[in-house]
Parts: C-alpha cells; sequence; structure tokens
C-alpha cells in the first residue's frame, strides 16, 4: 500500500454526521453575530414584532454561519497546518470541500432573500454585502496579502449590529456605527493577543499576521495603540444614544483593565513571555473575550430599561 493510500484511508474516516456540518458554520463567532446584532435591534428606538425580531436575528445567524463555512472552503489549505484549525471538519477530512461550499452558498441565498422578506430590503442587501466582505474581501484577499488584515478584515465581524438596528428601522444611524467601531477597533488587540502565543501556526501557514512580517515587538505596540483608542470609544460612547450610567460604569472597569493589560503587554520581552509560556498574553486575549460582551451586554440593558425610565440619561 503506498503513502498516498494510507492517507487517503485515514483522512476519510466515514460520512460526516450533523455535528460536521454544523462546526462548519464556526458556532462560536455566529454566537457573537446573532448576540450583538439582537443588541443593535433592540437598542434601536423603535418597537419590532418578536416574530418579526426572531426572524431577522435567525436568518442574520444563518447568513454568520454561511460566511463561516465559505470562509472554510476556502482555507482548508491553511487549515490543515494550523494547529488551531487542524481539527476542523474539511482539514479533518469529515466533510469534502465542496459540500462547504454547496452549504455556504446556499444558506447565503437564503438568509439574505429571508432577511429581506423578513424585515426589509435595505437590511438583506446589508447582510449580502457583510458576507461578500467577510469572504471576499477579508478571507479571498485581505487575510494572505497584508498584515493588516485583522484591521481591515474586522469590518465583517462589525457589522452584524448595523445588520440588526437597519432591520428594525429600515435606515442609518449614528447609533449603530458606534457599536461597529466599537468591534472594529476591538478586533485587532484581540486578534494579535492570540497572535502573539500563536504566531507559530500563522509562520507555517503562510499568513502574513502581524507577528510574522514586523515581529512581536511591533506587536505589542500596536496592541497598547489599539486598546488606547479602543477606550476612548468606548467610553466616549456611553454620552450616545445607546450609553447610560450602566453602560459607563461598565465602560470604566473594563477599559482600565483593558489598558492595564495592554501596558503589561507592552513592557514584556520574549525571554519573559516564553518563560511563562505567555501567560499575560493569554490573560489579556481571556479578558478580550468578556470586555465585547460585556460592552453590548451593557447596552442592552440600557435599551431594555429605558422604557421604564431606568436607563439612558
Amino acid at each position: 500500500m503506498t503513502d498516498a493510500s494510507i492517507n487517503a484511508s485515514t483522512v476519510h474516516q466515514g460520512d460526516a454526521e450533523f455535528g460536521d456540518y454544523f462546526a462548519l458554520l464556526k458556532p462560536r463567532v455566529m454566537s457573537l453575530v446573532v448576540f450583538t446584532a439582537l443588541v443593535g435591534l433592540l437598542a434601536a428606538p423603535v418597537g419590532v414584532h418578536p416574530v418579526i425580531g426572531f426572524s431577522a436575528i435567525l436568518f442574520i445567524a444563518i447568513g454568520g454561519g454561511a460566511s463561516g463555512a465559505l470562509n472554510m472552503w476556502w482555507d482548508a489549505d491553511i487549515d490543515q497546518v494550523m494547529k488551531r484549525t487542524k481539527s476542523r471538519p474539511i482539514p479533518a477530512g469529515k466533510v469534502e470541500p465542496g459540500e462547504a461550499l454547496s452549504l455556504g452558498l446556499a444558506l447565503s441565498g437564503l438568509s439574505v432573500i429571508m432577511l429581506a422578506l423578513a424585515t426589509n430590503v435595505f437590511a438583506g442587501a446589508f447582510l449580502a454585502f457583510t458576507i461578500f466582505f467577510y469572504v471576499v474581501i477579508y478571507t479571498m484577499w485581505l487575510k494572505r496579502a497584508t498584515p493588516q488584515n485583522i484591521v481591515i478584515g474586522g469590518a465583517a465581524g462589525a457589522f452584524p449590529p448595523v445588520i440588526g438596528w437597519i432591520a428594525a428601522t429600515g435606515s442609518m444611524a449614528v447609533e449603530p456605527w458606534l457599536m461597529f467601531a466599537l468591534t472594529f477597533m476591538w478586533t485587532p488587540p484581540h486578534f494579535w493577543a492570540l497572535a502573539l502565543f500563536m504566531r507559530s501556526d500563522y509562520d507555517d501557514a503562510g499568513v502574513p499576521m502581524l507577528t510574522v512580517t514586523h515581529g512581536r515587538r511591533s506587536t505589542r505596540k500596536h496592541i497598547l495603540i489599539y486598546t488606547a483608542l479602543l477606550a476612548l470609544l468606548a467610553v466616549g460612547t456611553a454620552f450616545s444614544g445607546v450609553g447610560g450610567p450602566i453602560y459607563l460604569m461598565v465602560a470604566l472597569v473594563l477599559n482600565a483593565l483593558f489598558l492595564h493589560g495592554a501596558w503589561k503587554i507592552s513592557r514584556r520581552d520574549e525571554d519573559d513571555s516564553e518563560a511563562d509560556n505567555f501567560k499575560v498574553e493569554r490573560s489579556f486575549f481571556k479578558l478580550s473575550l468578556l470586555y465585547l460582551f460585556l460592552h453590548f451586554g451593557a447596552i442592552l440593558a440600557e435599551a431594555v430599561l429605558k422604557p421604564y425610565g431606568l436607563g439612558g440619561w
């Protein structure tokens, strides 16, 4: 038996199960899409019928999942060499690339059409643009072309609250773009912290992450700069239409912690990081997950309490 046949027999381990197809949709990322879109929808200054609201979030989630499937289809080659992604359905041999492509395209069309029918055409068109941006602009182009991949490509993950707002109102406003900016500015320090202790993955895959092209020292400085700008934006959002005293308290505490973490990262050298297995960087990354969730949770709390005179200024 040849090496090729041995590899083939070990990679294709049987028919794919439902869980394998669901994993293509990147459920962790989808959960963030659902939550931020829900906050955008509920923070809008108009009431939304529960059935319409549920439908909007469902189809936005499906659109997010479709983007994930198309991303995995295109990135199957680099996913196979990265420790963090090699167990994904395609590199693990559980799902064929063509199946992922078909699923992604089908769900993209379904989500866009159904969101337009359930809410308004503007929301459907914006969801279509978001899927295009994530799959074509980020995945197919920026990710392998520039160390600014995460900076520019982060817009794709920041669009859901805008889509939720548009689904509710059918129009634009400043407030959803503040929520967009919050996620957009959060994305670089979040992913760069991950890249600091996962650099070998990006080296092996040939992905020009900032840690690869400019080194860890430069990446640490970038994290501090972006975190400082993010803190100004986050605290300033407290005085907008989606802010209030609850949000302000959350923002002040979280951004103080986030800035402190970024400062500690900026002061670290590689010997210190290697010695404790990037303990500070890993802690900052975990805090970044809580950071975004609690900011949007505070916006949601302000929106829910506002009709009772308890939220907002």
